[in-house]
């Protein structure tokens, strides 16, 4: 499996609510704060998007995809100047407005899932993506297109076997999504996530997920990267914004927190299979990546499949 697939399994979306609605005229809609992560597309039409305590309102035209990893609030508006309805009323009446679920007519339909997540450490991944992640780049909408108007054709004429197909398409969104984004985050903002998709320290990345306790120096990484130590070094810091050291620290503390969560083994030979000598050391890494002890975050996974 390569690096952004190891990492993105770490997500483990448990459930899928995918579908989609449209309007035949202008409307506000406010959404509550959510787990997970919202994907979603606009189909047709345009609209704004207003997520709370992120500046600005972004404007959205057919085509544009956009993520919500954060869980913020969020609203859908035509018109800026408009009172939103809130989204629990529109879910309990199943209609209000010029609101229909079929993308047939519809001036503006907005398609996509919400994905509920199970990975004791979902959170660290999400916390490492802005707030709203906007894909509108025309070559990145074309990678998308071929889902979107699947999507858009299952929608606008209902058939058997037309939620499951929803769904998976909502899931290919999500992942390319994830993908384009990361592939423009390295090319400009320091990101632990923006690594997996840069070519220059790809070999070194895919070292350390394939070999996690191999007692990786600077030198090793470097020469696998094709690189002088002190050059890697730098670009690695410069891409990353950590070293190599601490991102294998992190990347060895993730896959510890999802052995412990499963279960099963003992924090001594977790820590000795990561590469760690003692249970000391382990534990000191753990606490201060993960935040908890390795046995307390442990006895929490066990009461709960979501702790962490």
């Amino acid at each position: 499996m390569d690096p952004l697939s190891e990492v993105l399994s770490l997500l483990k979306p448990s459930s899928f609510a995918a579908g989609g609605f449209g309007t035949q005229g202008d409307l506000a809609i406010q959404w509550p704060r959510h787990d997970g992560i919202k994907c979603y597309a606009l189909l047709a039409g345009e609209c704004w998007l207003v997520v709370e305590g992120t500046g600005d309102p972004v404007g959205l035209r057919a085509g544009d995809c956009f993520l919500l990893p954060r869980g913020l609030p969020f609203r859908l508006t035509t018109d800026l100047a408009l009172a939103p309805v809130d989204f629990q009323i529109l879910r309990a009446k199943g209609r209000i407005g010029g609101i229909t679920k079929t993308a047939r007519g519809a001036t503006r339909f907005l398609a996509g899932g919400h994905f509920t997540l199970a990975g004791s450490q979902a959170k660290l991944v999400l916390d490492a993506l802005p707030p709203i992640v906007h894909i509108r780049a025309e070559a990145d909408r074309a990678q998308m297109r071929w889902a979107l108007e699947r999507m858009h054709e299952e929608l606008a004429a209902p058939r058997p076997g037309g939620s499951l197909i929803a769904q998976q398409l909502a899931y290919m969104m999500l992942v390319q999504a994830l993908r384009l984004h990361l592939a423009d985050g390295a090319r400009g903002r320091a990101s632990w996530l923006a690594a997996l998709t840069d070519p220059q320290l790809h070999g070194a990345i895919a070292a350390m997920h394939d070999e996690p306790g191999n007692p990786w120096t600077l030198e090793k990484l470097a020469r696998r990267a094709g690189m002088s130590r002190t050059v890697f070094a730098l670009r690695f810091k410069e891409v990353v914004g950590e070293t190599a050291t601490e991102y294998l620290t992190r990347w060895r503390m993730l896959l510890a927190a999802e052995r412990l969560s499963a279960g099963g083994e003992r924090v001594a030979m977790i820590a000795s299979a990561l590469g760690y000598e003692s249970e000391s050391s382990f534990g000191k890494a753990f606490r201060r990546v993960i935040g908890h002890p390795p046995r307390r975050f442990a006895r929490g996974a066990a009461r709960s499949p979501t702790a962490g």
